[in-house]
């Protein structure tokens, strides 16, 4: 299952895939219609790959997550993220037996049944091993952006002359 360029934007319904950075952001297709829309960079983004789930013993990354659910259904669509939280988290105990009840709220049960039929239907679930190779990469370029849009402020221009002036030296 390749993840490293599917988005979760905070405020957006469904996922989307990392199509092209542009100087004030990136531009997103979503994986529900389509449709191509523009990113600021600050708004609240999530990588896929990046996304981990508790359990009583250490968090597990939502990619392994995904793929139980792709072993369970045999590649095929889960249930409904629309079920009642009781269906829902019987499902997801199937799926993680060790998941911690007190910090997983259904509401996260809900999202990531809801990611799986939306990756299932376009064809992006497999059962084979996570592939996570350049998500590093990706989400360092992202931080890196977003330090220089805040370092252009009145304050770094001030380190640039300090910088350039010369060292005093003793005589």
């Amino acid at each position: 299952m390749d993840v490293e360029k599917i988005l979760a934007i905070s405020g957006k319904p469904g996922l989307y895939l990392l199509q092209i950075q542009t100087r004030s952001g990136f531009v997103a297709e979503s994986l529900l219609d389509g449709k191509k829309i523009t990113v600021n960079l600050r708004s609240n983004v999530s990588l896929l790959s990046e996304i981990s789930m508790y359990t009583y013993e250490e968090e597990k990354p939502l990619v392994e997550i995904m793929r139980a659910i792709a072993v369970k259904e045999n590649e095929g669509p889960a249930i409904s993220h629309k079920e009642d939280n009781a269906k829902l988290i019987a499902y997801f105990k199937e799926i993680v037996p060790n998941y911690d009840e007190d910090r997983v709220y259904p509401s996260d049960i809900k999202k990531v049944v809801n990611w799986y039929n939306i990756l299932q239907a376009k064809g992006m679930v497999s059962k084979e091993e996570p592939k996570v190779e350049n998500a590093e990469e990706i989400k360092d370029q992202v931080v890196k952006e977003e330090k220089a849009k805040k370092g252009s402020n009145a304050s770094e221009p001030a380190k640039q002359t300090k910088e350039k002036a010369p060292a005093k030296t003793k005589k």
